[in-house]
């Protein structure tokens, strides 16, 4: 689903608020909010996005390219909960910032995982289609 005006330009704002450098996306449909958040993210920003099908990412990539921010995007074809579940027990996973997380396929499941998981604090915004930003408590040593 693509994201509308309104939250494109809120996440834009709280990363730029935030001074975020990575960020992750999960789904990506059209490419248009990941256009805006690696607008948002400094030059040495790093977005890794994830998606099933690589011809979404694909769509959108011509005013990626035009915007000068491809080299922010490490796109993965994949099913989102492998590389997360690699994220979350690598120990050389670096610091991952507060993130927007959408897709309708994976939200739900994704938000109860966020829930039970005693290491993280998050909250759900009911903007567009609803983002969920997230932190770290602390991190293992």
């Amino acid at each position: 689903m693509n994201v509308p005006v309104d939250e494109a330009q809120f996440i834009s704002m709280l990363l730029k608020i935030m001074n975020a450098k990575k960020t992750l996306e999960i789904g990506v449909f059209t490419g248009y909010s990941l256009l805006t958040t690696a607008l948002a993210l400094p030059e040495d920003g790093k977005l890794t996005a994830i998606d099933l099908n690589k011809e979404a990412y694909e769509t959108g990539l011509p005013f990626i390219q035009k915007a000068g921010v491809e080299h922010k995007i490490n796109f993965m074809e994949s099913n989102a909960f492998s590389i997360l579940n690699d994220l979350i027990n690598s120990e050389e996973r670096g610091e991952i910032p507060e993130s927007a997380w959408r897709s309708t396929e994976y939200v739900i499941q994704f938000n109860s995982l966020l829930a039970a998981d005693h290491r993280v604090e998050s909250s759900l915004l009911s903007i567009g289609d609803g983002v969920t930003l997230f932190r770290h408590l602390y991190w293992q040593q």
